[in-house]
């Protein structure tokens, strides 16, 4: 992929730290950018496609030859990217709760945050003006970090295709996806245990109906999940999906994916007559609000996969 690149002349020959010329700008740019590369864990190809997204509009000679532009394109190729990898990890999610999951994951917040923690943002080539109170790096704006992580992220991709790009993306996103999604108002938490499972422990939760009680109009499942060898505490719940959700957010709790809310379900539950609102169960309380809307039955199968509720 052919990547635009500015004239040498035109690149800046000053130190990211403090704006000043540094003793040989050559040896200091191949000094820079083996320790970027090395940050990255990506070799760039064009060098001066790397130094290009690493020069801010503040210290280029035309705007044009800053990384504004890379900016522009990095931000569309870091939301495809998340928005592919929501679709493919939370099948029963709906628009608007992808939408605000991946709204949360790509914001500058979260870009500046994983500039930040790469060191990035102290490495990009600014003018004085960018360079924080008592010309002190580390305190740059988070705009300027966010927009130094979007620029890499296209020229990764101009350098070495969406491919490169998406690994690279994916890295240091995948962290934050698990994050939100595990604090997301309208939580599925059953997606959210076949993506751990699958990632940390290569295996696929089971769904294992263990009673049911009541009359036929108003039933109550119990059910737990088993993952490889291990079972997890179990859920009731007025409905099978319902006792699921419950019994998948109890395993993502003893796994220590999310922090326990409430005690494991006790014999008192077994009753089935529980109020859900008193219990402080906001799955039974209200699943509408608590996850996204599921289709299916109440009855099934007495163990299930969490990837067939997943298709």
């Amino acid at each position: 992929m052919e990547a635009h690149t500015p004239p040498a002349s035109s690149l800046p020959t000053t130190s990211p730290v403090d704006g000043t010329p540094p003793p040989n700008g050559d040896a200091h740019h191949d000094e820079l950018f083996t320790r970027v590369q090395g940050i990255l864990e990506y070799r760039f190809n064009d060098h001066d496609l790397l130094k290009e997204a690493l020069t801010h509009a503040s210290i280029a000679d035309d705007r044009r030859l800053s990384n504004e532009r890379l900016e522009f394109l990095g931000d569309s190729v870091l939301g495809l990217v998340v928005c592919h990898r929501l679709f493919e990890l939370f099948p029963d999610y709906l628009e608007g709760d992808l939408t605000k999951l991946k709204s949360a994951v790509v914001s500058r917040n979260t870009c500046a945050a994983v500039a930040n923690a790469l060191g990035l943002t102290e490495l990009i080539f600014v003018g004085k003006g960018m360079l924080g109170r008592g010309g002190v790096s580390g305190e740059r704006p988070s705009s300027l970090a966010a927009g130094a992580l979007e620029s890499i992220i296209a020229g990764i991709y101009l350098d070495g295709g969406f491919e490169a790009a998406r690994a690279f993306i994916l890295r240091h996103m995948d962290e934050y996806i698990s994050r939100f999604a595990a604090t997301t108002h309208q939580q599925n938490y059953k997606s959210l245990l076949q993506q751990h499972a699958q990632k940390a422990l290569a295996s696929t939760p089971m769904y294992e109906l263990l009673d049911e009680k009541g009359p036929d109009h108003s039933k109550c499942f119990e059910v737990r999940v088993v993952i490889g060898a291990r079972a997890f505490g179990s859920a009731w719940g007025p409905a099978k999906k319902q006792a699921e959700q419950r019994a998948a957010q109890i395993a993502l709790e003893e796994l220590g994916v999310l922090a326990r809310e409430e005690p494991l379900p006790s014999a008192v539950a077994a009753t089935g007559t529980e109020n859900s609102e008193e219990s402080g169960d906001p799955l039974s309380a209200d699943p509408g609000a608590a996850v996204p809307e599921e289709n299916g039955e109440n009855n099934g199968t007495d163990a299930s996969p969490a990837a067939g509720d997943a298709q």
